[in-house]
């Protein structure tokens, strides 16, 4: 499907059937996976996923199985909505904040994001992705998120500091361009995994910048694709 011959995202804001599967998405995924903040349900109660996940049914939107978001020739397999909850009260995203958020697809993540933080960047390693994004974003009146193109672990060439950069996916190596680019206090959320591991089976990791050190600690069990660049690089055997 073309971006042309999408339904515009606006009409999911107030769709009683797309509010009542939002509703029990949080009440039934998102409340029972120790989720409690009140900005982030509301985040999530607000963002409808359907313009998002185009090609899959209403049904497979709202499933708690991960599922594939396609756009163009792209694909990404993504984050299902209860980590995504969960790791975004961990992050403790302020109202000021400058977000960005990567390998997200067509940008769910990035519009939940965008009703936290004061501003929202998606990253995307295909035009198609971002094209799909941008739509999205503009059709739901989001005015603070807006989506590039670009290497998912290099990050956005040229930005200052960021507050906050969700990751969505996996990664197996410590994500060092990203780290650099936290402002003071910032935090880096991503599925840390190891070289191998299970179906991607990892742990929900928070890495936070002081005074130029990084800290981290593990958060939650879950389970992800390691994103491009993201994967560790083979060790040289004799």
């Amino acid at each position: 499907m073309s971006l042309s011959e999408q339904p515009n995202a606006s009409q999911f804001l107030s769709s009683p059937r797309s509010v009542e599967m939002r509703r029990t998405m949080v009440d039934c995924q998102v409340r029972t996976f120790d989720v409690t903040d009140a900005r982030v349900l509301a985040a999530m109660l607000s963002t409808p996923r359907e313009p998002f996940m185009a090609g899959l049914s209403d049904a497979q939107a709202y499933s708690d199985a991960p599922v594939t978001a396609r756009a163009g020739g792209a694909s990404r397999r993504l984050l299902v909505p209860m980590v995504i909850a969960r790791a975004l009260q961990a992050a403790h995203v302020a109202p000021t904040d400058r977000v960005l958020d990567i390998g997200g697809g067509c940008g769910y993540t990035a519009a939940v994001l965008a009703r936290l933080a004061a501003s929202v960047t998606a990253l995307e390693a295909d035009p198609a992705f971002v094209a799909c994004a941008q739509a999205a974003f503009s059709q739901l009146g989001l005015v603070n998120a807006s989506a590039v193109a670009g290497d998912l672990a290099a990050g956005v060439s040229g930005a200052p500091g960021w507050d906050v950069i969700f990751v969505n996916g996996a990664v197996e190596a410590r994500p060092e361009a990203l780290l650099a680019s936290l402002a003071h206090g910032g935090r880096l959320l991503a599925v840390q995994s190891g070289p191998g591991s299970t179906h991607g089976a990892g742990k929900v990791t928070i890495w936070e910048k002081i005074n130029g050190a990084y800290g981290n600690r593990p958060l939650f069990d879950a389970a992800a694709d390691v994103l491009p660049g993201f994967a560790r690089a083979p060790a040289f055997a004799f």
